[in-house]
């Protein structure tokens, strides 16, 4: 956001990288001003490195991206609104026609394409060789990164490290073990070659933390993979381990200072951060989509406010698309400990001001009183998280939303994405930046590898540093854990306490292998429906069409099973 900004040009830069067969064409039609060779200019490449960048807007902090990380999970289940709620049900609305999935896989390709063009266009570069040598490891991150979103998402697909020109219909899948060998060969290269820390007018950009964290996340996710390998656990430790020791990263005292917007969003404990601005022009990526500009993760989890009494829509409390409600289990089992732990305060919203005064309201959830009375500042609805009697609720002047009346509608809402410095009330895209990899994470993902190697006192120790940080001041030792409360449940709930929405818990599932089970017991939307192919999502329509068929008439694109 800071840094790598406007990519008017680039996402333009890019498109002409990976769709234009050869000069001939070029000499024959000319598309735009900018010619093939623009690339080996030094402005070119730069601009080319910055494109390849675009590409995680497509993914990160957009419907797309929550659509398939948080939707039909232990934590998250179906809100109101209608969109894409087959990700919540698995049911038939999952399926190889989906436009998002269409969306990402598109996205996704067109930004490896670009890092491919940049890594085989460097040496021609007219650059220092400190600069190509720079752009070439951060191109290799940003391409592990999306194979490795891909292969999460749909397991083994086209493996394609050279710049494809030109349209084809030659594609075939690799496996997943060809896929991670190429992720932790690139991320292995770009560690080699980027930069411990970076200027701030370079902010924005992959550093040797970042892929390391993510080579972290690699290793973890590998471990339980078909490509899984006996030091898979060690590995990740030993990447975690110096991203915490080595760079001058810290956590902050304050859970809720995380995600402070505007510059609380450069901090101590990010490690990468995906950019958006308050221009849309800056935010758009090569989609080009109104569904893809700016940070929308304000819009997915908040409640229906704004029609209760007393209450309209404002800018504060953000417009609610209602698409994503908390499981029971996330609220009363994840969140239990409201003494001890202050996550659950500073990740919920419960307390709404009243901006639409009257007399002789009509309440309309809490039926233990039939009228209120507001003047402008006062509380016009309070969720206490725990059940109120009807005499407790009474004695209130405003409505108390207790955990029995929570409907699709109506539920605590995830206050980290709320974007308050939007323009209008109904203004869609955001200005935060994305927090795609954090301190508190790389903490959590050395207590899952080290409590997998049966290393538990290591890994109570890692994970009871997130958790002191969590801790109401003076209940630090009340948050610390023994070793014989450290299993896989407590690393299951804390990842949840801590990165509630942010994009990881449905591969968190699927990486454990009890995206079935988990969905079965705590998610009542999923449970009928999830089935073990459900860990992997439909290829899309569109990549089976265009794949040249077998020579027997079958697809060369092979469907997931279950599809």
């Amino acid at each position: 956001m800071k840094s790598i900004q406007s990519i008017r040009i680039l996402a333009l830069t890019a498109l002409l990288l990976s769709g234009q067969a050869c000069k001939d064409i070029l000499d024959e039609k000319v598309i735009s001003a900018i010619g093939n060779d623009y690339i080996n200019t030094p402005k070119g490449f730069e601009d080319a490195s910055k494109a390849a960048y675009s590409s995680l807007r497509n993914f990160y902090a957009s419907e797309r991206g929550l659509t398939m990380t948080e939707y039909g999970t232990d934590i998250y289940q179906a809100g109101a609104d209608g969109s894409y709620k087959g990700f919540h049900f698995y049911d038939t609305q999952i399926n190889s026609f989906v436009d998002i999935l269409q969306q990402v896989w598109e996205e996704l390709y067109k930004g490896i394409n670009t890092c491919n063009a940049v890594i085989e266009r460097a040496p021609a570069a007219t650059v220092s060789d400190a600069v190509r040598k720079l752009r070439v490891a951060e191109m290799k991150f940003l391409r592990a990164h999306y194979y490795f979103i891909l292969v999460q998402q749909w397991g083994g697909v086209d493996l394609r490290l050279t710049e494809t020109l030109g349209p084809t219909k030659v594609t075939k899948r690799a496996s997943e073990a060809d896929i991670y060998k190429s992720i932790i060969a690139d991320l292995e290269a770009a560690i080699a070659d980027l930069e411990p820390k970076i200027r701030a007018a370079d902010y924005g950009r992959a550093t040797k933390p970042a892929a390391e964290h993510l080579l972290a996340r690699v290793y973890l996710t590998k471990a339980t993979s078909s490509a899984k390998a006996a030091d898979d656990y060690s590995k990740a430790v030993t990447y975690a381990q110096s991203v915490i020791k080595n760079y001058g990263f810290k956590l902050l005292p304050d859970f809720a200072s995380v995600f402070a917007q505007g510059s609380g969003e450069i901090n101590d404990e990010v490690i990468f951060a995906v950019q958006y601005t308050s221009d849309p022009l800056t935010n758009v990526n090569s989609l080009n989509t109104n569904n893809g500009e700016g940070n929308k993760l304000h819009l997915y989890f908040g409640m229906q406010y704004d029609v209760q009494p007393g209450l309209k829509r404002d800018i504060a409390n953000d417009r609610p698309f209602k698409r994503l409600r908390p499981t029971t289990y996330l609220l009363e089992t994840v969140f239990k400990d409201r003494v001890n732990d202050s996550r659950y305060k500073k990740t919920f919203k419960d307390t709404w001001l009243s901006n639409n005064p009257g007399a002789n309201l009509n309440t309309s959830f809490d039926n233990s009183k039939a009228k209120m009375t507001l003047k402008a500042g006062d509380t016009a609805i309070y969720i206490p998280g725990v059940e109120w009697t009807l005499a407790q609720r009474a004695a209130k002047p405003y409505q108390v939303l207790v955990p029995s009346a929570y409907t699709a509608a109506l539920f605590p809402t995830l206050q980290k994405f709320l974007d308050p410095q939007r323009p209008d009330l109904t203004y869609e895209p955001g200005s935060r930046d994305y927090l795609a990899f954090r301190l508190a994470e790389t903490y959590l993902i050395l207590a899952e590898a080290q409590f997998r190697l049966g290393q538990t006192q290591a890994a109570v120790d890692a994970i009871n540093v997130v958790r002191q940080r969590a801790a109401y001041p003076g209940k630090e030792a009340a948050m610390i854990i023994t070793p014989a409360e450290m299993n896989m449940e407590m690393i299951y709930q804390e990842r949840a306490r801590e990165l509630a929405g942010e994009q990881t818990r449905w591969m968190d599932l699927k990486r454990w292998g009890n995206l079935v089970e988990r969905v079965k017991l705590y998610n009542p939307d999923g449970a009928a429906n999830v089935k073990e192919t459900s860990n992997l999502r439909p290829i899309p329509q569109t990549q089976i069409d265009r794949t040249e068929k077998a020579a027997d008439g079958s697809p060369g694109f092979a469907q997931n099973p279950g599809y």
